[in-house]
């Protein structure tokens, strides 16, 4: 009877763990079955490993300065921020993915692009998760190309917006004062001023960036935003300008014998006067560097009157993150006003900002007009209103091709 008795107590026991899980208050609920409270929950007290490019340092304070004491006081979670190329954090995830670790050591990552179009073919990341972000259903348009498209491939919810980069061009109006606007305009400017202008060879991204924005200027982006990824295809597309930055060549720095290897490196020539024109893809990079003393305080901005290329960059969930709640409530937070106007202040970064302005109350509104984005800077506006988006992430490694095959450098 006591053996009888005591099998009893245990089945009682196991029925009311059944219990507790199919209640949704054990273990065993999934993450997608959990609603943005639990999530939110369940991540306090944990930390979020985010890894991403940790090449600029204004960047990186914005991260360990502002973002992480932010999240840790709204929901106790801790950010360890680790610096590290995307070609290695892919690399890393790859590895892990052929072995099949299921707990890995990156719970968000930095992406975008061609990068991200690699992740996801190769089911490195986790999704889809921003239908569970509040903030993202909140404040972003869902229906926006730019929520939908990361370099011309669907995003399907795999990553959420992280911040806008669009290219300008970068001069000083002391020694310029009629800036190119169109790629005739820029040819006559270096024909004017032989040895005065170039851009950075790819694979740089501001060099390929500036490539494709020629492209887009002479050819037009409808005229090549379905181009199929096929590399006489693209030749044939692309003539023009490929003819164009020939007739260019001869007038650049060096005689277009020798490229910038980078971006920083062409803004050294801009900053010491050997070029009149410097360039980014960080829209508000000049203000910031008026501010620090690296460009003179007579620099200024423009962009082409029929646009610039213009992209999103991201942040997404590998596969194996061991903390995907910390994860979504890290992006969640990154999407809040709070947030994004702080990293819209080019005291702190000088990002644009991802969030809808109609979804706006006045109140969060002022907070975005009431940042002085200081000189050197265009409005967000005019940015908006001369943004073309990004080319397919599968044809930009073929033009980078075709431009080292017909635009080759010194000893090549």
């Amino acid at each position: 009877m006591k053996k009888l008795a005591i099998y009893f107590i245990l089945l009682l026991f196991l029925f009311s763990l059944v219990g507790c899980s199919s209640n949704g208050q054990g273990s065993t609920k999934s993450l997608e079955e959990k609603t943005w409270k639990e999530i939110v929950e369940t991540a306090r007290g944990t930390t979020v490993n985010f890894y991403g490019w940790g090449g600029d340092q204004r960047v990186n304070q914005w991260i360990d300065e502002i973002l992480a004491p932010s999240l840790k006081e709204k929901y106790n979670v801790k950010v360890n921020r680790v610096g590290m190329n995307i070609d290695d954090i892919l690399n890393k995830l790859l590895g892990e993915k052929q072995v099949d670790k299921k707990n890995g050591s990156i719970d968000v990552v930095w992406i975008n692009g061609e990068n991200f179009y690699t992740a996801k073919k190769n089911g490195l990341l986790y999704g889809p998760f921003t239908k569970k972000l509040a903030n993202f259903n909140k404040y972003i348009d869902k229906d926006s190309h730019d929520a939908n498209y990361d370099f011309g491939f669907l995003i399907d919810g795999y990553e959420a917006p992280y911040g806008k980069a669009q290219l300008v061009f970068i001069y000083d109006s002391a020694k310029l004062s009629n800036v190119p606007r169109n790629y005739q305009e820029l040819l006559k400017l270096a024909k004017e001023n032989p040895g005065k202008i170039t851009y950075p060879a790819p694979p740089d991204f501001t060099g390929s960036a500036f490539i494709r924005n020629m492209i887009c200027d002479i050819v037009g982006f409808e005229n090549i935003k379905d181009i199929e990824p096929d590399k006489e295809k693209v030749k044939e597309a692309i003539a023009p300008a490929i003819e164009y930055l020939k007739e260019l060549k001869p007038y650049l720095w060096m005689k277009g014998e020798a490229y910038p290897a980078t971006v920083a490196q062409l803004n050294n020539l801009f900053a010491d006067g050997e070029i009149l024109l410097g360039m980014s893809y960080t829209p508000y990079l000049a203000a910031g560097k008026i501010q620090t003393g690296d460009f003179p305080e007579t620099t200024d901005t423009f962009v082409f009157e029929n646009g610039n290329i213009g992209n999103t960059h991201f942040l997404a969930i590998p596969f194996n993150s061991p903390n995907k709640e910390g994860a979504m409530v890290f992006i969640n937070h990154v999407l809040s006003v709070e947030m994004q106007a702080s990293k819209y202040d080019p005291n702190n970064w000088g990002d644009l900002p991802v969030l809808d302005n109609s979804k706006l109350n006045e109140e969060e509104k002022n907070v975005f007009e009431n940042i002085k984005l200081g000189k050197g800077a265009l409005p967000q506006e005019t940015l908006l209103s001369h943004r073309i988006p990004e080319l397919p992430a599968d044809v930009i490694p073929i033009i980078e091709e075709i431009w080292m095959e017909n635009i080759p450098k010194k000893g090549e």
